[in-house]
Order: C-alpha cells, then sequence, then structure tokens
C-alpha cells in the first residue's frame, strides 16, 4: 500500500527547524560577547583555571582537552584546536592566554602543523589572572553545563576590553564577525580617557590595530575614523623586508597577518612562471626557530624597489584586513564602533565590581553581626560557659544562648562553635576589637556603592594597573598610506619597440621590430593591402576613430605579439564593433600630446588636442570623437605643424600650414573654414605636401580660410595618393 506524501510549507519548515539552528550558531559558538571569548574559548580557560593551572606547574594538553569536555561538548580535536590559537608558540596573539611547551605550530604556516595532544604541555599564562579576579565573589552569573553536572561562568569578569586586545574571527549563519588585535597599553589608555570623558577623540589614543605578523599599517586617518565610528571598513597591511646588499638577495622578515608564508610563496612562483617578475633566480624557505624567513635570490642588474613594488601588487605580501565589530550584546548580535564597545564593557564591568562589592558588603555585614553577638558575651564568660554546661540537650545549646545574651540564631551558632580553649577574655576582646575596622570597611564600600565616580575610580585602576604590567610597544609600524609609492600597472608591463599594421580588410598586427627583421614580406588574404604602418612601444595606448564617429582604446601590451607571417588580430571582432563601422585611422600614444585633424567636405578642419581623448578610467570607447553633422574627407594624427594641400571639387587649390587653424577642446567640434567655398564647391581630398609634385608651391600658399587657386594643367598630375576613407 502507498504511503501518502505529505506536503510542507517551506517558510514554516525553516522557522521550526532551521531557525533554532540558525540562533544557537550565533549565539552559542561563532560571535564573540563582551568578555572577549567565544563559548570554546571560555570554556577551556576555566576549566583549566579549575585545574590549578593559573598557579601550578604544566600538564599534558591532553589531559586540559579531557577535563574541558565536561563543558564543551565537542570532540578532543575541535577543543583542541582552539587551545593551540590561544598559546604562546603558536604566536596569534598580541598577549597568549596560555603558556606552552612542544611544537603548537605558527599561525603565519599553513604547512608548520601542531603536534598531537599527547606530547605538548600548557599551564595559564600569567595575563589569564586578570580574566578570574574576584570569580568567586559573584561578579558573573554562573549556569549549569550541557549535561547539568557542573556550573560555568556565562561571562569572565575582565579587568580590561579583552574584545579589543585579542583578534577574533566567526562566522555565523547569515552573519560574521571579524575583529582586528589592538595594542593593550593603547586600549588601556583609551578607555582611561573614555570613561573621564565620553566625548574623547579615541584617535587620539587608539592609533591603529596591532598584530603579533608585525609588518606594517598603511594609515588612512579618514578609513580609520570610519572603523572606529561604524565598526566597518578595512585597514591595508604589508609584510617588511631586508635587502641583503652583500649576497643580493631580499629577506621577508614580516607578513600581513591575513596571509601565511606558503601562499606568498605560491604567488611569487606564479607569477614568475607566468613572466610578470623576472628579477628573481631563486626562492627559499628559511623560516626557523629564530623566526620567519622568506629569501629570494635576485638576479644581477635588478632593481629592488621595483621588484617589491611588483610583488606587493601581485602577492599577499600587501593584504587587507576587513573589519567587521559584531559582538553579541545581551545575546543580540550588534555591530558596534569602538566608543560603543567601550560603552558596553565600561557597563559590563562596573556591574562586575557592584556585584563583587555587594558580596563583599554582606560577607563584612555577617561578619561584624557575629562579633557583636561575640561582644555581648564579653561581660559574663562564666555564664556563657554555664549555659553551655548546664544544657542537657545539644539542640537547645543555641536557644539557651539565645535567650540568656539576647542574640539571634546566627549569633548564637557562632557563640556554640568556639572552641572550649578560646572561650577566654583575652581570645574575645582580641576578636571584638576587629568591630571597628569592619563597620569602617562598611561604610566604605556602601559608599563606593552609592557613587558612579568611585566605582569607575576601581576601573581605572585597574586599567592602570594591566597597562603596565603587560603593555609592549606596538608591532604593526604606522606608515601614511599617501607616503607609500601608488602602483602602476605600467610596471609589470615589459617595453619594448614594435610597429603596427592595419589593413584595408581590417586586419591589425602588432610585430616586434625584433621579429621584422629578416621577414619575408606579410602575409594578408587576397585583395587586401596595407594601408597605414607606424613605429610605437608596449607600453603605449592605441587609439581607433570608425566611421561611425567612436574612438575605441586599448593598450598595445594587450595585444598579442605576432610574425609577419600571419593575418593578424581581426579588428571588428576584438574590438566588437557595431554593424557596418570600420576602423579609418589608427595611431599609438604614450603621452597623448600632437593633435588629431578632421577635414569635413565643407572645407573646415577641427584640430582637436589628442589630450582630449585622454581619460582618467580606462574607458574602452568614446562618442562623439568627431563631428558627425558634415561627411568627413580627412583625418590625421600629427606632432608637429606642418603643410597640407586641400583641394576642392571644382579643382582649386590651397597650400597652408596646420599652425593657422585654431584648436578646439571640444572632440565633436565643428572646426573653423580652411577651404572657402565657390560656387557651390566642397572639399574634395586633403593631401601632404611631399605626395604632390607642383612647379611652383608658392603660387598655391595662402592664408586660411582662403578660396585657393585654380590648378595649373602642368600640375595635373601628381604621384601622390589620398588616405581613402573607407
Amino acid at each position: 500500500m502507498r504511503e501518502k506524501i505529505q506536503q510542507a510549507n517551506i517558510i514554516d519548515t525553516l522557522k521550526v527547524n532551521y531557525m533554532p539552528y540558525s540562533m544557537s550558531v550565533i549565539v552559542s559558538r561563532a560571535l564573540p560577547e563582551i568578555d572577549g571569548f567565544k563559548p570554546s574559548h571560555r570554556k577551556l580557560l576555566y576549566t583549566m583555571y579549575k585545574m590549578g593551572l593559573l598557579k601550578g606547574a604544566k600538564t599534558k594538553s591532553a589531559n586540559i582537552v579531557g577535563q574541558t569536555m565536561r563543558l564543551n561538548p565537542h570532540g578532543d580535536g575541535a577543543i583542541y584546536e582552539t587551545m593551540v590559537r590561544l598559546t604562546r608558540g603558536n604566536e596569534a596573539l598580541l598577549h597568549p592566554f596560555i603558556e606552552s611547551k612542544g611544537n603548537f605550530g605558527k599561525r603565519y604556516s599553513r604547512d608548520m602543523t601542531y603536534a598531537a595532544h599527547r606530547y605538548t604541555e600548557a599551564k595559564l599564562d600569567k595575563i589569564a589572572e586578570e580574566f578570574f579576579t574576584d570569580i568567586h565573589k559573584n561578579t558573573v552569573d554562573f549556569v549549569a553545563n550541557y549535561d547539568n553536572t557542573t556550573k560555568e561562568p556565562r561571562l569572565l569578569p575582565t579587568t580590561y576590553p579583552n574584545i579589543l586586545t585579542t583578534p577574533n574571527l566567526g562566522i555565523a549563519v547569515g552573519m560574521a564577525s571579524n575583529i582586528p588585535s589592538f595594542n593593550l597599553r593603547e586600549i588601556c589608555d583609551a578607555t582611561i580617557a573614555y570613561i573621564k570623558d565620553e566625548n574623547v577623540e579615541i584617535d587620539q589614543y587608539l592609533l591603529a590595530p596591532d598584530f603579533t605578523s608585525g609588518g606594517e599599517i598603511l594609515y588612512n586617518k579618514g578609513k580609520l575614523k570610519e572603523i572606529y565610528e561604524t565598526g566597518r571598513g578595512s585597514v591595508k597591511l604589508r609584510g617588511a623586508y631586508h635587502y641583503d646588499k652583500k649576497n643580493h638577495c631580499i629577506d621577508i622578515l614580516e607578513i600581513p597577518y591575513t596571509t601565511t608564508v606558503e601562499a606568498i610563496m605560491e604567488k611569487i612562483i606564479e607569477n614568475i612562471k607566468n613572466g610578470k617578475i623576472k628579477e628573481i633566480s631563486d626562492l627559499r624557505d628559511e623560516t626557523d626557530k629564530k623566526g620567519l624567513k622568506i629569501t629570494l635570490d635576485l638576479k644581477r642588474g635588478a632593481d629592488v624597489e621595483t621588484l617589491m613594488t611588483k610583488i606587493y601588487r601581485l602577492t599577499p605580501l600587501e593584504d587587507t584586513f576587513s573589519c567587521n565589530f559584531n559582538i553579541l550584546i545581551d545575546s543580540t548580535p550588534k555591530i558596534l564602533g569602538v566608543k560603543a564597545i567601550l560603552k558596553e564593557w565600561v557597563s559590563f564591568r562596573m556591574e562586575c565590581i557592584r556585584r563583587k562589592l555587594q558580596h563583599e558588603l554582606q560577607d563584612k555585614r555577617k561578619e561584624l553581626h557575629l562579633l557583636r553577638g561575640l561582644e555581648k558575651i564579653l561581660l559574663d564568660i562564666d555564664k556563657a560557659v554555664e549555659i553551655v554546661k548546664e544544657t542537657k540537650i545539644d539542640k537547645e545549646v543555641v536557644p539557651n544562648l539565645m535567650k540568656g545574651f539576647q542574640v539571634d540564631e546566627l549569633q548564637g551558632e557562632y557563640i556554640a562553635e568556639i572552641k572550649l580553649r578560646n572561650f577566654n577574655q583575652e581570645y574575645i576582646i582580641k576578636k571584638t576589637k576587629e568591630i571597628e575596622g569592619l563597620e569602617r570597611e562598611v561604610i566604605k564600600l556602601e559608599g563606593i556603592l552609592k557613587s558612579e565616580k568611585k566605582t569607575k575610580n576601581l576601573i581605572i585602576k585597574d586599567l592602570e594597573r594591566v597597562g603596565k604590567k603587560f603593555g609592549q610597544d606596538r608591532r604593526t609600524r604606522i606608515v601614511e598610506e599617501k607616503a607609500v609609492e601608488e602602483f602602476k600597472e605600467e610596471i609589470l608591463i615589459q617595453d619594448y619597440n614594435v610597429k603596427f599594421f592595419l589593413t584595408k580588410d581590417q586586419y591589425f598586427k602588432k610585430i616586434p621590430l625584433t621579429s621584422l627583421r629578416g621577414s619575408n614580406g606579410h602575409k594578408l588574404k587576397d585583395n587586401d593591402r596595407i594601408i597605414q604602418s607606424f613605429e610605437g612601444g608596449n607600453k603605449e595606448d592605441l587609439l581607433f576613430f570608425t566611421n561611425q564617429h567612436k574612438v575605441y582604446k586599448i593598450k598595445a601590451h594587450e595585444l598579442e605579439d605576432v610574425k609577419a607571417s600571419t593575418l593578424g588580430e581581426f579588428l571588428p571582432n576584438y574590438l566588437e564593433l557595431d554593424e557596418g563601422e570600420r576602423i579609418l585611422h589608427s595611431l599609438s600614444t604614450f603621452d597623448y600630446s600632437g593633435w588629431m585633424l578632421f577635414f569635413y567636405r565643407n572645407g573646415k578642419a577641427a584640430k582637436i588636442p589628442l589630450k582630449s581623448y585622454e581619460t582618467k578610467t580606462n574607458r574602452k570607447k568614446l562618442a562623439k570623437a568627431y563631428n558627425h553633422e558634415e561627411p568627413l574627407i580627412y583625418l590625421t594624427y600629427f606632432i608637429e605643424d606642418h603643410e597640407l594641400v586641400a583641394i576642392s571639387s571644382i579643382e582649386k587649390v590651397l597650400i597652408f600650414n596646420t599652425e593657422a587653424i585654431g584648436e578646439k577642446s571640444t572632440r565633436h567640434s565643428r572646426g573653423v573654414q580652411v577651404l572657402k567655398p565657390k560656387k557651390g564647391s566642397t572639399l574634395k581630398e586633403v593631401k601632404t605636401l611631399n605626395s604632390v609634385e607642383f612647379e611652383d608651391f608658392n603660387y598655391y600658399r595662402g592664408k586660411v580660410p582662403a578660396i585657393g587657386r585654380f590648378l595649373k594643367k602642368t600640375d595635373k598630375k601628381d604621384h601622390g595618393e589620398q588616405l581613402q576613407i573607407l
């Protein structure tokens, strides 16, 4: 019998099944809380604290992992991996929480793996004391572990903003967190300044993130301010190197926190193979116990600065750290700026101190109450002894003392528990002398609890002590972003002389001059011919003007080098020309110097600076490259002014200098009149001076605009040919 299939609403299914899972990952696994820890970190450190590893000797990591399983229901591999990152040996933290012995791998190496937990040993580092200060004085809440067999702290009462001194990466469901580490001394100073004045400029104290990897951070005040205010943004990191002049090699000694030695070396090798890096003869990983080191042996004549500029650009030796200050506040994910985080931490820390003071006040009051009961028997110790002596039933001792001395049950219990040898005047006087001191302490504690300022002063004292005791100099140096030379793509391009060829059928060739030597002519299609050829460089820009008033721009190095024996690149396909669109003229330029000159049928000419076609962005196509209102008769590119010959439809001839044509900055300008029309004549053609043979050139010379002179019969025949407008 076939089973009936029930249909389910996908939205309801997600609500019932997926949403609880998502919230569990966000709240119980991936995101740090205000104490700076994820649950896995907190459970591990608290386990080590309960094992006595704050003061005692190191123990096997396997023992720690096993004990942590009482709080953390994950496998030993996951727990040990968490532990590894917190150790001094791994070098992931500016202030490691765990003092380690054995091989714990290195954060900066992908292949340098850590030893198994049965071989390594560990204990809590000194700074971990700051996480458990007064934890036994009800400073934080305790909750049941996963099987309800023991209790664990929900947060740790950290005495400084550990949330901003420990790097934290967390990937939850639908959200993530990525918090860089800041210098402990700077954080303590910034927090103290914030407590004293909430309107303080944080960047005066908190200079920039600081990483164990050292290196450099490219400082951009605007971007950093945005990160401090919004909790989002990115900072650029770069490694550091030393040039060994004697051995002509480069030693990379520091790398960005975000990458590994292997990733950098793989990228360098990849760029050596593809020809972008040619200055390196050998590279090797020389990392040892002294620290990280990648050595690059250089070829003779290699320029160190140029090479390093390439490596910074092409490899993760320059990388970006994306900041996302997403933390849990009362089990709610929030993206906060630095000030907002400090506000939450100060609030959390004040609550810890209040709870500690309340706990101490309660203990002092209780002790004071008991001593005041003890003080009452001082007047008649014999009576107290007599009451105890004559009471026949044990449970009536306390009630009888309560009646005899007018004390309550707690005081009576305390008196009854005093040893017989202490039932003497000296002991009781000595104890009761503590009453005055306790009264002063109670008044002091009550005063602090009532004063927010006094509570904040306690926080400031802790911060000053921590900053002085554990503060270190910055490892990551700050370099102004403006001071770093901007990378130019041209540095990767090899420059050499080439010759370009354009054919009537729209084929284009880029041939190195070295390949042209000894070549046996060009390979062309039937009836095709070369209509333009010019020399240039591989780093130059190529411009192609078309019959649809457009110009296409490409980099010369983007075209593949070919030989004369090949057809070359078919431009309509390569440039993706429109139907019926054809290339009229091509040129190459390095600095966009010179002019374009366009002649139209109405006798006008537009002299446009080539700079007008230069763009800041790498635009591939520009519309309105020249005027579309009149048919184009002739166009040319030139760097120096020269003489041209204009011939009208009625064979009027004018020889003029391009210097006389005024420059127009607008690309689609109509231009100025050069050859005046007569009786409806039009401009028929334009030639270069060396393409015609006239008996007397001066006869045709004139100032523009001019009608020109009729062509002499003796000059009818010339040996030139105008560039045909196709």
